[in-house]
């Protein structure tokens, strides 16, 4: 059945990829209408991350932010098919990193380089492009899909600029393997982890698993961890940016950077809350507090 859909469904999204930006905009926004009104897209979830997220805000501004969420869904979604068959020109014209300059010359220095994001913004594109914008290799941490032929698809599309994919149960062999080699390793820092083996703290207002992994790799190889974070300029059109968080993660306490990344992804989802991914079952996790 996983093939069959699979092979059911590639004309389709290879034939959309295909199409001019303002048809894939057109067609975003039937989407979005389909989505909010008629599917009425996991709308309980949305709703409850929204309303549990902003105690403060009335239910007009909580529907203004939903409605926003859905309409950046959709491009996201089409924006992400799109990169399938995208040159590497209008790729990098539609996102790039503003400056650099930092990270090149980190790379001239021979410098390794853990880099951490949250599902801010159009990710997908931020992942398929940095390796166009610096000198580094870059090593993407993944969790496969479960579907082995989505999961290549997804994988050819995010490796087509020469960003590499890895394995979440393969990252300490990753590190290990590349250990004396000037590269950078990307984590997506706001998945949601087992409950047992989380870092919990407050989080858009709500106790939250955070996933550690980023924190102890760091601190297992005391590579530098830089904090990434995605600005969308106007419709179609992104800028990444970044900054450096730990120079020496081996000299942290426990729980110091894993708080630093989750705090600086808040501050960008309080000032801007439509770009973040509303509709993933963030807080499904309990805290066990026997």
């Amino acid at each position: 059945m996983q093939a069959f859909l699979y092979y059911l469904f590639l004309p389709f999204i290879y034939g959309f990829s295909l199409l001019p930006f303002p048809i894939i905009y057109f067609v975003s926004d039937i989407l979005y209408y389909v989505l909010f009104y008629i599917l009425k897209y996991r709308r309980d979830t949305i709703y409850s991350n929204l309303t549990n997220s902003f105690p403060d805000k009335s239910k007009a501004e909580i529907e203004v932010i939903a409605k926003q969420y859905y309409r950046y869904f959709c491009d996201l979604t089409l924006e992400t098919f799109k990169s399938l068959t995208i040159s590497k020109e209008e790729a990098i014209k539609r996102c790039h990193l503003a400056d650099n300059r930092l990270m090149n010359q980190w790379h001239a220095e021979g410098k390794k380089m853990i880099l951490v994001m949250g599902h801010y913004g159009n990710w997908e594109w931020a992942g398929t492009t940095i390796s166009l914008n610096t000198n580094y290799p870059f090593y993407i941490i993944y969790r496969p899909l479960h579907n082995p032929y989505f999961d290549r698809l997804v994988n050819k599309m995010r490796t087509r600029f020469g960003s590499k994919m890895v394995p979440m149960k393969g990252t300490l062999r990753h590190m290990a393997s590349h250990k004396a080699e000037a590269i950078a390793t990307v984590f997506v820092g706001d998945q949601t982890p087992e409950a047992e083996f989380a870092y919990w703290t407050t989080f858009l207002n709500q106790e939250t698993p955070i996933f550690v992994g980023t924190e102890k790799i760091a601190v297992k190889f005391n590579d530098p961890v830089v904090y990434a974070w995605i600005e969308r300029v106007k419709r179609g059109y992104y800028l990444m940016h970044y900054k450096l968080l730990v120079a020496e993660p081996a000299t942290t306490v426990e729980g110091e950077i894993t708080k630093l990344h989750t705090s600086l992804l808040e501050q960008q989802i309080l000032k801007i809350p439509q770009y973040w991914l509303w509709s993933h079952k963030r807080w499904k996790h309990k805290r066990n507090i026997n």
